[in-house]
């Protein structure tokens, strides 16, 4: 099954260009239901959600929605977490675990967290600390090596393919199935706000052509043919641009034949 969403969803310049004018915060979920199928939770990095709130937030969507889970700082930036973070994360997505609606944790790690015998060790450590499925996102080139996947498909961990802009250092757009569900992440490629921003919502300022997203929808299909479950998830967030690329990548799915293409839940 294949499931497109964004990296997120409740954005004040989203009203407009996708909220109709006058939405308020607590409704846009409800609204960005009836269009995709799936959505990123990016707000759990910054602070960990109490389970009230993931109750509510399946109150306002389908049986069949799915939510990925971005985890918390402490556990890929900081790396600084205790029992009382695993803890609380785990209390914080139980409903979501209990319902079936959590496709996965993912864990998105930082660009200086760089392949090292360490970090290796590291990673394997916090792969046995999680009950729901994990998806592993570098933004370090060093760990697109066949060791680093041969590792997660030891541990049935995903590895999230990305696209970024093309700068020295960042992931190519590798697509790897290492467990039964693949993962995409689509930041957009603008290389002259990548590392310099007013504000950080100005790294994904980008719209994706038809052409880019062409060559994305083979790649896809391709991992759809190794895989049970695809997602993927558009991050260039700015004024709504991801949900027009998603809503374009899903038009260029459907009219091609082999994958079974889950939009709307409702």
């Amino acid at each position: 099954m294949l499931r497109i969403g964004t990296s997120g969803y409740s954005y004040e310049d989203w009203v407009g260009p996708f909220y109709p004018d006058g939405t308020q915060r607590g409704a846009m979920l409800a609204h960005y239901a009836g269009v995709f199928a799936a959505t990123e939770v990016t707000s759990s990095y910054y602070r960990i959600p109490h389970p009230r709130t993931c109750e509510q937030m399946l109150e306002k969507v389908p049986a069949g929605f799915m939510f990925s889970v971005k985890a918390h700082r402490s556990f890929t930036h900081e790396r600084n977490a205790d029992r009382t973070h695993f803890g609380a994360f785990a209390a914080a997505l139980a409903p979501l675990l209990e319902r079936g609606q959590l496709a996965c944790i993912l864990l998105q790690f930082p660009f200086d967290f760089r392949n090292t015998a360490d970090n290796i060790a590291y990673l394997q450590g916090l792969f046995g600390s999680f009950e729901a499925r994990l998806v592993v996102e570098f933004r370090h080139r060093s760990w697109q090596t066949d060791e680093t996947f041969e590792t997660l498909r030891r541990y049935g961990v995903g590895y999230c393919s990305v696209d970024v802009p093309r700068l020295k250092g960042l992931p190519r757009p590798v697509t790897v199935a290492t467990s039964p569900l693949a993962y995409v992440r689509l930041h957009g490629r603008n290389a002259d706000r990548w590392w310099r921003q007013e504000e950080p919502r100005q790294r994904y300022d980008y719209l994706y052509s038809g052409t880019e997203l062409a060559e994305w929808a083979a790649r896809i299909k391709e991992l759809g043919s190794r895989s049970e479950d695809v997602y993927v998830f558009f991050n260039n967030h700015y004024r709504a641009q991801a949900a027009r690329n998603a809503n374009v990548l899903i038009a260029l799915l459907r009219g091609s034949s082999g994958a079974e293409t889950a939009t709307t839940t409702g």
